[in-house]
């Protein structure tokens, strides 16, 4: 009893709740503070005796009681110790071998009709209690959970707990030392800065069964897919998920983007991380509403015809006390060599990949996100720093594998299990990975030993290609090659062409502040530059801001500059990517074959001498696409280029149009292609190209 009344005990259940034999049961129950309690049987009361001067009352009955309440001072009470264990033996061993896919539905905090059924992973605790509005949040108060076996899983069931009941474990470690922490399965959060766990049933009823369908149909290699990343907090700052889900799924279709982004909606403390830095895994950010309104922002992105892509972090965790970190007193989470648990660069600790209760809680948390949240896509943050043992490590700061190299291969074993898994239980989800190095095979079938990933973004074309774009014209025929270098590598991967939020701060200035010259001329190179992207190979990802011209480089604290889009040099630049997305989502040639080198050819890729770059774009059902583009700060008359064939080429996107706020160099609208060979091709034309523009021609059948 002494033992209970500490909490530092694996089994309360051995002393408290029913105990029948020898013809008898004894029932006892704890119950600090109660003056007088009650034993309850089938309506029958039965004085129960105070035999331990902390809180435990006792009652002896003839033969065999199982059911029973207790009035505890005047109101009644169900007791948890007279339930039997929430968690089968199958949920035991499946969690002990790290393979149960569905883990957010037997850990963590499960609503019952009668009460809530709360389950902890702490293999390391001497004793683990829940505690919360139903029984207090004093250093006295909670209630002790047993252990199950050699699982490490604690499970109390609590009939005083309900949908919306704040709570939190706090844990025994060895040393003897409590901690109060966070439910590491928490579905819902309190707002931050406030920290509990709180339970939450969903009651969503999604209407997207139609689109669910379909994606599973989807090849998306071969599909139109065209991101807006944005980050919930800042696109329009103070809206919920339901403004959002009225709001931002408008834009979104006006801007005709096929998918949306979100930077991490998983909660995290502290806002500056912009979600980089998550302590609720399970739990969409409680700052813009419940779980089930984000349901609702989902849905209507896909009743809209908007696929949803989310941030995932499986990198790393920060190190508040009160989250993941050392959470039965031990590293359990995290890796307990400080050479491989923890991150030098921001100061959070890392994963233990090679722990299979470890690796169970993040991919069941990735088919989590898939599953409960109907999500379309995971793009996987900072794969980098996972494949890596000395990634920014100092020689003594990392140690090698057991063949002594620098691969971390529970990292790689991890990532080719999530990506097998969540493919296999959910067709039409994409993975993507952030992974910046030139590791070979990342988005390679995990069965010819690839990591298995969908996409990867390719942060060597987006690098080479704002370095150019940040140069004065006159200066770029000396850097020519960093715009078609991409093409030596482009078929190695499937690839995302990624401008996102990490080239829009620290300094770096907004897309459209990178680019050189006057407010004309900067807003003609972003032009430019979005024609060359969309048309080029691979995928698309522009992040918020970018779309409209943005000249201030993006913050958290501050919205998207939304008055630019009366001037109509800025809203030119929204109509122009309006317009790309329109035509990109209409012509198979540029989006059919990213994967492919024959859906790509240079028409000329060595016009340093004029700044232009041209290249054809095929499909296998005919459809033909030239894109032009010319970065010189002058237009070029009478510029012939090779075409695959003669007759009459439309210009589908002039970025230089009127429309769009350019000077209207032009072609009049078309181009016939004469039967004059050039460039390689049996015909070819003589174009207008205007200057700091784009041109895409599309062969009329």
């Amino acid at each position: 009893m002494n033992a209970v009344i500490s909490g530092d005990t694996h089994d309360p259940h051995a002393v408290l709740g029913a105990h029948p034999g020898g013809g008898h049961t004894v029932i006892r129950t704890l119950r600090k503070g109660a003056e007088k309690v009650t034993l309850l049987v089938e309506g029958e009361p039965h004085e129960m005796t105070k035999v331990h001067d902390d809180g435990i009352f006792a009652a002896e009955l003839p033969g065999t009681v199982l059911d029973y309440r207790l009035d505890v001072d005047g109101t009644q009470h169900d007791d948890p110790y007279r339930h039997l264990p929430t968690l089968g033996e199958l949920d035991l061993h499946l969690i002990g071998e790290g393979r149960h896919e569905k883990l957010w539905t037997v850990l963590g905090a499960q609503a019952r009709e009668t009460g809530v059924a709360f389950a902890v992973w702490a293999p390391g605790a001497r004793g683990v209690q829940v505690v919360g509005d139903f029984a207090g949040w004093g250093p006295q108060d909670g209630w002790p959970m047993r252990s199950l076996g050699s699982s490490g899983v604690w499970e109390v069931y609590v009939p005083a707990a309900h949908t919306g009941t704040k709570y939190k474990f706090k844990i025994l470690g060895r040393d003897g030392v409590w901690r109060e922490h966070a439910d590491p399965m928490a579905q819902h959060n309190e707002i931050p800065p406030a920290t509990a766990s709180v339970v939450f049933q969903s009651s969503y009823e999604w209407q997207d069964a139609a689109w669910m369908r379909e994606r599973a149909t989807k090849s998306w290699h071969q599909e139109p897919v065209s991101c807006y990343e944005v980050h919930l907090g800042s696109w329009r700052p103070g809206l919920s998920y339901v403004e959002l889900a009225e709001q931002l799924v408008a834009y979104v279709v006006e801007t005709g983007f096929t998918h949306v982004e979100l930077m991490p909606v998983m909660e995290h403390p502290f806002g500056g991380s912009w979600g980089y830095q998550v302590t609720g895994y399970f739990a969409p950010t409680s700052r813009f509403g419940s779980p089930d309104e984000f349901r609702f922002l989902v849905d209507k992105l896909h009743e809209a015809g908007i696929g949803v892509i989310l941030d995932w972090v499986p990198a790393h965790f920060p190190k508040d006390e009160w989250a993941l970190a050392r959470f039965d007193g031990t590293p359990l989470y995290e890796h307990g060599d400080w050479r491989r648990g923890e991150h030098p660069d921001w100061g959070t600790y890392v994963f233990d990949f090679g722990r299979k209760e470890v690796r169970n809680f993040l991919v069941a948390n990735a088919l989590y996100w898939c599953e409960e949240f109907h999500a379309d896509g995971l793009r996987v943050d900072a794969v980098a720093s996972m494949l890596y043992l000395d990634y920014s490590r100092k020689e003594g700061e990392w140690t090698p594998n057991q063949y002594g190299g620098r691969e971390n291969l529970d990292a790689i074993s991890f990532l080719q299990e999530m990506n097998a898994t969540v493919y296999k239980n959910h067709p039409g989800v994409i993975t993507i990975a952030e992974e910046s190095t030139a590791w070979p095979g990342v988005t390679r079938p995990t069965h010819l030993g690839g990591l298995g990933f969908g996409f990867k973004w390719n942060m060597g074309w987006m690098n080479d290609t704002l370095s150019y774009m940040e140069k004065e014209p006159i200066h770029r025929q000396w850097h020519h090659h960093q715009m078609t270098f991409a093409t030596v590598y482009a078929w190695s991967e499937n690839y995302v062409l990624p401008i996102s939020h990490d080239e829009v701060v620290h300094g770096k200035g907004s897309l459209t502040g990178k680019m050189p010259g006057d407010q004309w001329q900067k807003l003609a190179n972003t032009r430019a530059l979005l024609g060359f992207m969309w048309a080029f190979t691979g995928k698309q990802l522009l992040f918020m801001g970018a779309e409209m011209g943005d000249l201030r480089e993006w913050s958290e604290e501050r919205g998207l500059d939304w008055d630019l889009l009366q001037d109509p040099q800025f809203g030119g630049i929204k109509g122009l990517v309006s317009d790309l997305n329109r035509v990109y989502k209409q012509s198979p040639a540029i989006w059919t074959q990213d994967t492919s080198a024959s859906g790509f050819r240079w028409i000329t890729s060595d016009d340093s001498q004029h700044n232009t770059f041209s290249f054809v774009r095929f499909a296998p059902n005919g459809d033909t696409l030239a894109c032009i583009v010319n970065f010189a700060a002058v237009p070029h008359d009478n510029y012939r280029i090779g075409l695959p064939r003669a007759g009459r080429w439309t210009e589908v996107i002039n970025t230089d149009s009127e429309l769009y706020g350019g000077s209207g160099v032009g072609n009049m609208g078309a181009v016939e292609a004469e039967h004059i060979p050039w460039h390689g091709f049996d015909s070819s034309a003589a174009l207008r190209v205007p200057p700091l523009g784009a041109l895409w021609l599309k062969l009329e059948s």
